[in-house]
């Protein structure tokens, strides 16, 4: 579930102290990421539309494995995989559910995607290559299919009723929205909680045994099937209380409790949460809960801004995170498995959809790629039209089965491929892969800090990744029309002082050179080159000898 986010004034930031420490306090290094987050770049999966292996018309781990030199072939080479460090597979447990988001059994994989062998075949693979492989946790609620519940349901002296929450009578508490999330059992006059439907009733936090449980499914995930770690679906909801349906104090208690045994597990876990609100909540989940939390407030302001063409803001709720949380423990994505696709969200514009790219992956945070969105695929609501089956290329079916698809695929499947792409420099897949590799061999990319910078037009943006002297600038042009003559400028100590050439990362515009003031400000960029509309750069910058001045004798 996505909340609409709620826009504030981005508070002022002490730019000297922000490069100086990175962060906001030495307490947030508590849930430190592994060191193989830095610089990567995660791929998220829904097995269901990747690859069917055996014509059923369903993705299948099989299928994800033939794929997985498509997300990263082990090779630093942008023109072979998208290289990808990491994959975030939406639910893959037993579940009577096509998206797998109600689990009937945690220790079993989804039988229409195969075996518990085949996945530990998985994720061997996927560490052949490089790849780090989390899963979708969910934690808050359980299938009504799961034997616990029909246990619970059946009968009311079973072990396993305090594992849910039961009223004799329907109570009178709604959610935010204003609905009762309170369901009526089918057995006998009473009800049970479910906060997102009556087939995914919620387990109750407050019993030790559901968080001992917990664990336990945690502990087999990372030992037996040896996965790095999980993404939380849905953490604000693990507790309800008395007014605080979402974001309780009793849930900073589960998840802090969790995160702690999952180190105990596994020193180097590594876990992501939903927090599907704005910026200001999020940061009540730091810094001991989860290891990193996706930035929803920061996506729907790049969508924003490039779909309205102007720059307003764009930058303010990744500057207000960076500020308040460490870079490297907030994840930056652009649209997931439950928001309309990107290029659908810019109307269908192939030009939008590569300037947002160029945005998005130039950062902070260790960015989300949802599958399909580096090919330009499209999809609006209802959910499943969001997760149609991916678009490889080919006669039948897009290459995605030789059957008959769980899901139609988009009527353009036949003209938007990987297939189509693959061998076009200036298609927006060769785009997405040059990027996720510069990120990877990038020190500013990977974790420089993020410098904002001030433009003379509206519809222009720009801002720095910084690491020391090394520098990477980022430059867009939102409009719909050419700019040119545009002034960008920065506040002092925002960039290393001195004489610099501006080399295009992305290999599309020539070079210029500029100054930065002894201050470190740049006061006046009168070389900047024009924009074509639409249009987003990545820049390094390579110290200059500076031009000999003619002396007066």
């Amino acid at each position: 579930m996505t909340a609409v986010t709620r826009r504030r004034r981005a508070p002022a930031f002490a730019l000297a102290t922000l490069l100086a420490t990175g962060s906001a306090t030495a307490a947030h290094a508590q849930a430190s990421p592994p060191a193989w987050t830095r610089g990567a770049t995660c791929y998220e999966v829904f097995v269901r539309s990747f690859q069917d292996s055996d014509g059923d018309g369903i993705g299948d781990i099989k299928g994800l494995i033939s794929r997985l030199d498509y997300i990263n072939d082990g090779h630093s080479d942008p023109h072979t995989s998208l290289g990808a460090r990491c994959i975030w597979l939406m639910p893959v447990a037993a579940s009577p559910s096509y998206h797998g988001y109600d689990v009937a059994d945690y220790y079993r994989v989804e039988p229409a995607y195969g075996t518990n062998a085949d996945f530990a075949r998985l994720v061997a693979e996927a560490h052949r290559r490089g790849i780090h492989v989390l899963v979708d946790m969910v934690l808050n609620h359980s299938s009504s299919e799961h034997p616990y519940f029909k246990a619970a349901l059946r009968d009311p002296a079973s072990p396993y009723r305090a594992w849910y929450r039961w009223a004799s009578r329907k109570p009178s508490e709604l959610n935010p929205w204003g609905q009762s999330n309170w369901h009526k059992s089918p057995v006998r006059d009473e009800y049970y909680y479910g906060f997102f439907s009556p087939r995914m009733p919620d387990l109750n936090y407050t019993n030790p045994a559901v968080r001992a449980e917990a664990l336990k499914i945690a502990r087999f995930w990372l030992k037996d099937m040896k996965v790095d770690g999980f993404r939380l679906d849905a953490v604000p909801y693990l507790v309800e209380e008395p007014n605080a349906i979402v974001h309780s104090p009793g849930t900073h208690r589960v998840l802090r409790q969790y995160q702690a045994g999952l180190r105990r597990i596994n020193p180097d876990v590594y876990t992501i949460g939903e927090v599907s609100d704005s910026t200001r909540p999020m940061l009540g989940y730091y810094p001991d809960q989860l290891v990193s939390y996706f930035a929803f407030e920061v996506a729907d302001s790049l969508i924003a801004a490039v779909r309205r063409g102007s720059a307003g803001g764009i930058l303010a709720p990744a500057l207000r995170l960076q500020h308040d949380a460490p870079r490297e423990r907030w994840s930056p994505f652009l649209r997931n498995h439950d928001q309309p696709r990107t290029r659908s969200e810019l109307g269908g514009d192939l030009a939008r959809a590569r300037v947002a790219a160029v945005l998005l992956m130039s950062l902070p945070g260790m960015p989300y790629v949802y599958y399909g969105e580096e090919i330009g695929m499209t999809g609006v609501k209802p959910d499943e039209r969001l997760r149609t089956p991916m678009q490889w290329g080919g006669a039948h079916e897009a290459g995605f089965t030789t059957g008959t698809p769980w899901e139609s695929l988009q009527p353009d499947s036949a003209t938007v491929t990987v297939q189509s792409q693959e061998h076009d420099s200036t298609s927006l897949l060769s785009l997405y892969r040059r990027l996720v590799h510069l990120r990877a061999g990038n020190a500013a990319l990977a974790h420089g800090v993020l410098v904002p910078m001030s433009a003379s037009d509206t519809a222009f943006t720009a801002w720095a990744r910084r690491d020391g002297d090394r520098v990477v600038w980022a430059i867009a042009n939102l409009g719909a029309v050419e700019r040119r003559d545009v002034k960008v400028t920065s506040a002092a100590g925002a960039l290393p002082a001195g004489h610099w050439l501006a080399r295009d990362l992305l290999g599309i515009g020539p070079a210029f050179l500029f100054d930065v003031d002894p201050d470190g400000a740049l006061r006046d960029a009168a070389q900047l080159p024009a924009l074509g509309p639409r249009d987003a750069r990545l820049y390094e910058l390579v110290r200059a000898i500076p031009p000999r001045r003619n002396s007066s004798h």
